[in-house]
């Protein structure tokens, strides 16, 4: 067993690795070597905790731990790059439920036996947890299965819904002071805990599905807090230290995200786009005009200054890879080839910038949406590769469009547009989009991989 003086000092290394991680993965080329430090903390902790601590069965410690181990690297080798939002989401259910199971046992093994403050200071750590824990733990599942496609993405907008939860707040109070005042409170741990389940699913079923990047983000800030809420109720100061980590730097993600789209988190939590934040959308009818991969070709060998605006659907075709040889060949011939990112493309924050890493596009030709946006009109050709809602121009034009005020990528003030989609099915937000049918846009419809191949052997 470590003495307590190097499992502190193990846990302070651990912490600064873990800051040094969180400050590389803030820019692309920096990623490896904040995943780097990030493992390495990781390593540390589990050593100083498990060596750190009167251990009773460490046969069963070791097992457990090589379960969870293989079960890792199975879905870190199985998972595909599209699926990565459903992955984060799901583990963020974990490290919810975590914190509600650490919350009972800690509650049954010790409530009973602390006195006076000490047992008051204890109950409020674990009353605290579980309610986190609860909401983090079924919001997730939800946000699991909306990104999965086993749910839908339209919101579920229940009658006096606000109403609804604002109760449910009330009511969690009321339980948390029965519960710090009864000798016995585990009837009201167990009611606040079924009421936490409730409230996470009806508040992730009430977001729209424009808004889950958001989701996943403000899911990742709770998990944090859910585990700052069991280092407490553990007397861990790391997992504190980790929690407090996460939990803050997926609030302020969430606050960058939001303030990108034009809303606030309230609105975001009162219901995402697709809900409150307009009315009916409105219906498009017109002709669109259909080009074959040969003519797509020959459209990008004539323009000179090249932008591709990638989506969800380019994760889902895995057409990365193709668009990265596509770039490699248009910048050979002397083209000016750039990729614009919207802050929320894809179903995760960062999404399409990992993709296109994971390609090994060059970092020095992705721009976020705020830089290129006022460029687009000096484009010859944009490249939409599967995305619907961020380039959707009825953000700007229609005060009563669900998604009125969400900044988009300004596509259509280029002087071509081709849009790569398999039909003219509305986007993610269910809101359909009017640039399909502009003049200056073209559609090559079919499997954006396949269309992009086509259109790479035309180039070559």
């Amino acid at each position: 067993m470590m003495s307590t003086g190097i499992v502190a000092g193990s846990y302070i290394i651990a912490a600064v690795l873990f800051i040094l991680s969180l400050g590389g993965l803030s820019h692309p080329k920096t990623a490896r070597k904040g995943n780097l430090y990030g493992v390495l903390g990781m390593v540390i902790a589990i050593i100083a905790t498990v060596f750190g601590h009167n251990i009773v069965n460490y046969i069963l410690l070791a097992a457990l731990m090589a379960a969870g181990g293989a079960i890792g690297l199975f879905l870190a080798r199985r998972v595909q790059m599209t699926e990565m939002p459903e992955l984060v989401a799901i583990l963020h259910s974990f490290v919810g439920l975590a914190a509600v199971l650490i919350g009972f046992a800690t509650y049954l093994d010790h409530g009973e036996k602390l006195l006076g403050t000490a047992r008051l200071i204890l109950e409020i750590e674990i009353y605290i947890g579980v309610l986190i824990g609860a909401v983090t733990f079924t919001g997730s599942v939800i946000a699991f299965a909306k990104l999965k496609g086993l749910l839908g993405g339209k919101p579920l907008l229940l009658p006096a819904r606000h109403w609804g939860n604002l109760a449910l707040g009330f009511l969690c109070i009321w339980l948390g002071i029965e519960f710090v005042s009864a000798d016995n409170g585990t009837i009201y741990l167990i009611v606040m805990t079924a009421i936490a389940f409730i409230f996470g699913i009806h508040m992730v079923m009430a977001i729209g599905g424009a808004d889950m990047p958001v989701v996943v983000s403000m899911l990742n800030s709770y998990s944090g807090w859910a585990a700052a809420a069991t280092g407490f109720m553990l007397s861990n100061d790391l997992l504190i230290v980790i929690g407090a980590l996460v939990g803050s730097s997926g609030a302020i993600l969430s606050y960058i995200m939001c303030r990108a789209m034009n809303r606030n988190f309230i609105s975001v939590i009162a219901g995402g786009f697709g809900s409150s934040s307009g009315t009916v959308s409105a219906k498009y009818e017109g002709e669109v005009i259909p080009i074959q991969a040969t003519g797509c070709s020959e459209l990008l060998d004539d323009a000179q200054n090249i932008v591709i605006a990638p989506g969800y659907g380019m994760a889902v075709a895995q057409a990365q890879n193709t668009v990265s040889e596509l770039t490699n060949v248009l910048r050979l011939k002397g083209k000016n080839v750039r990729f614009a990112i919207h802050p929320v493309a894809g179903r995760m924050p960062g999404h399409m910038n990992v993709l296109l890493a994971e390609a090994r596009v060059s970092y020095d030709i992705v721009f976020e949406m705020d830089e290129i946006n006022s460029e687009l009109e000096d484009v010859d050709v944009v490249l939409v590769v599967g995305a619907n809602d961020i380039v959707n121009p009825s953000a700007l034009d229609e005060p009563d469009s669900p998604i009125a005020g969400m900044p988009v990528l300004e596509v259509w003030k280029a002087s071509t547009v081709v849009v790569l989609k398999r039909g003219m099915a509305s986007g993610y937000a269910g809101v359909d989009n009017p640039l399909f049918f502009n003049e200056n846009t073209m559609m090559l419809f079919g499997d954006a991989k396949q269309s992009l191949d086509s259109v790479l052997s035309g180039l070559s």
